[in-house]
């Protein structure tokens, strides 16, 4: 190459310019050539996982490098006493996650600490470290990382997308593990000001030590909208976006950023008019804000007169200060699996009924609608010694566990029936695809009321529901209106069943529709043969909270929508203004 060619010219950047197909001027900026025009906007697309608005200034995460050295040890057994209190140490702080994480998000939502103790003291993964340690006479900071590695590995290439996702959860944990081992603090991010965060990812720990007061908003490279990290800032309220291809470099530290949740964009360094509409966004969802709080109190009454009620979906008994706090008329789905989850055995009897009974007894009369177990697709628990399947989303899950292994649903039952008697408890059974499901159901039901009789055990009279959720259930919706109170849709399965898409595999993003017409054609079908039988339906699904189809759910006729807390005001101002 001549010298000449090594010093790009004027007409060298032009033409680079034009190759590239740059805009506003960056093929330029590469050659220096528009330094004097100040800092040139750019623009940054991803999957957005909390629609909020933010504008501030940038600052990248940098996880430290913890550099594992591998060192020749001579004593096995001091160092497996090492890591024994390095693990002790480490479980310690995940308990005070998991408190920090009951406050601000849920007991549903911390459980993933819990998770995270269950993992950090598996059998295979505490014996893989042993090992190292003991035969390759090594320190346990290299035995960590590698067991950490080899883990992570084999559950990143797994079929199943819900265990793709754990290779995260592996990571997080030995990271903690190594870092503990180091000596080093927990770490966190410590700002003077609130910034907008920029990472290649984030792990469930990270993302809950976010300091709410100091983080405007956050956006990764990688990561899922499914992930337990994106769950978090769901629940967090913190504006965020997955999936952005951005550089990390530090020159990013100090650059203005707007992050629009709405749009799944970020925008570097925007310009005069962009930092001013910006600006104004933010205004006018803080004043939304502050005009939902005056929807508290109030019915739900859509313009033309119809009533239709909003609720809320929770996981636990924790999450019931949020369904007040946000002023839901009832709940429409309680995630019952999450007392199953996390422990042992099965929940006895007598646990459920003080859940349940706690959280009818809070809702003071208001609709509390319990969603009988759904273990099974991407909720596995051990002690339920479920077989492997190639395809667990279609295979033995829900309803059918529980018609399978009847002792399982008799105890969550009888717990069901004795807990209506302190509050206004419906039950909605899973995954129904036939009309002999639910009259065997109902003779199971009627036997443990007669049971219960017998007993002198008092219960109430729940309303009995099932969740429309397969094609064949809505297409059977007429017949089966007729053997129950109500039906909840539940969009998320529906939808991916419709489609013939699995709702957790990312490369499949670009064609999930739930606007799809045959989704929505299905949903206008249920919601019919619901009201032509005289019985109510709503949605539980994440559909219900697209508020861009709150109108198109009024004119179908539905009579209620359940929502993540969050969204209930939201979706509630916007059924007050449809006709």
């Amino acid at each position: 190459m001549s010298e000449s060619a090594d010093k790009p010219c004027f007409l060298t950047a032009f033409s680079c310019y034009k190759k590239l197909g740059c805009q506003n001027g960056k093929g330029l900026r590469r050659f220096g050539m528009l330094e004097k025009r100040g800092p040139v906007m750019e623009k940054y697309f991803g999957k957005s996982v909390y629609k909020g608005i933010a504008m501030g200034r940038l600052a990248v995460f940098e996880k430290k490098d913890n550099l594992v050295k591998r060192t020749h040890i001579a004593d096995a057994d001091a160092e497996m006493e090492r890591f024994e209190e390095a693990k002790t140490k480490a479980l310690g702080q995940l308990g005070a996650l998991y408190e920090k994480a009951l406050k601000e998000v849920g007991e549903a939502n911390a459980a993933i600490f819990e998770v995270h103790q269950m993992m950090m003291e598996d059998d295979d993964y505490l014996e893989s470290i042993e090992n190292i340690i003991r035969t390759q006479e090594v320190n346990a900071e290299y035995a960590v990382a590698t067991t950490g590695d080899n883990f992570s590995k084999m559950f990143a290439e797994m079929d199943d997308d819900y265990m793709k996702a754990r290779s995260i959860d592996i990571k997080d944990i030995s990271e903690r593990l190594i870092n503990v081992l180091h000596g080093a603090g927990e770490g966190g991010m410590d700002f003077s000001e609130p910034v907008i965060i920029i990472a290649d990812d984030l792990t469930p720990s990270e993302t809950v030590q976010l300091d709410k007061e100091k983080v405007l908003a956050f956006v990764t490279v990688h990561g899922s909208a499914n992930s337990h990290t994106a769950i978090l800032a769901r629940m967090m309220n913190i504006p965020a976006l997955v999936g952005v291809e951005i550089p990390l470099d530090s020159a990013m530290n100090g650059k203005v950023g707007v992050v629009d949740g709405f749009a799944g964009e970020v925008i570097v360094e925007p310009d005069e008019v962009t930092a001013s509409s910006a600006s104004k966004k933010i205004l006018e969802e803080k004043e939304k804000l502050r005009l939902l709080q005056t929807l508290k109190g109030k019915e739900n009454i859509t313009i033309d007169g119809k009533k239709i009620n909003i609720y809320a979906n929770i996981g636990n008994v924790g999450d019931v200060a949020s369904v007040l706090a946000n002023d839901a008329g009832g709940i429409g789905l309680f995630r019952s699996e999450f007392l199953y989850l996390g422990r042992d055995t099965y929940p006895t009897e007598e646990e459920q009924l003080q859940a349940y009974r706690q959280v009818a007894e809070l809702m003071a009369g208001r609709k509390v609608i319990i969603r009988t177990l759904d273990i099974g697709a991407d909720k596995k628990v051990d002690y339920f010694n479920l077989d492997e399947e190639e395809n667990p989303a279609l295979g033995f899950r829900a309803i059918r566990i529980c018609l399978k292994r009847p002792e399982i649903f008799r105890t969550q039952m009888r717990a069901l029936l004795r807990a209506s008697v302190y509050g206004n408890i419906a039950v909605m059974y899973p995954m129904i695809i036939s009309v002999e499901e639910i009259r065997k159901i109902k003779r199971i039901v009627e036997d443990i009321k007669e049971e219960l009789k017998s007993q002198n055990i008092t219960f109430g009279n729940m309303e009995q529901g099932i969740m429309i959720e397969t094609p064949a259930a809505a297409i059977m919706s007429d017949e089966m209106a007729k053997e129950v109170d109500f039906f909840s849709i539940g969009t998320n399965d529906l939808t991916q069943y419709t489609l013939a898409i699995d709702r957790q595999n990312n490369s499949l993003d670009d064609f999930y529709d739930p606007h799809h017409p045959a989704v929505l054609r299905l949903l206008q079908m249920v919601a019919d043969n619901a009201h032509k039988n005289g019985i109510w339906v709503g949605i539980c699904g994440e559909l219900g909270a697209d508020l861009t189809l709150t109108k198109e759910f009024l004119k179908m006729g539905m009579d209620e929508l359940s929502v993540s807390p969050s969204m209930v005001l939201r979706v509630r101002d916007e059924s007050e203004r449809r006709i």
